[in-house]
């Protein structure tokens, strides 16, 4: 069973959050599981070591993983520290 870990900020018109968006982190071969849970819970609020190693599961086994749901400025800032941390990263997706 798969699951995610989504945290969603409210938004609507004229907020100018622009809805919700997903960041989705992808499976790869070069990173390991260390680096990838201790990178969510260095990235990701509310994500520690032990939720980073269970999503990082969820990655491997599933090929990909949404890692945080919100607006799209918050989305934005974190998918680019993964992406600079070497993760490996699908583009933002509205929720």
């Amino acid at each position: 069973m798969s699951q995610t870990i989504e945290q969603t900020h409210a938004a609507g018109p004229g907020t100018g959050l622009g809805g919700a968006w997903n960041v989705i982190v992808c499976n790869d071969d070069h990173n390991t599981f260390d680096h990838v849970a201790t990178t969510l819970a260095r990235v990701i609020p509310g994500v520690d070591v032990n939720a980073g190693f269970r999503i990082a599961d969820r990655i491997h086994q599933a090929g990909v993983a949404i890692v945080w749901t919100g607006h799209l400025e918050l989305a934005e800032l974190y998918w680019e520290q993964l992406r600079d941390a070497g993760l490996t990263m699908a583009p933002l997706e509205q929720a």
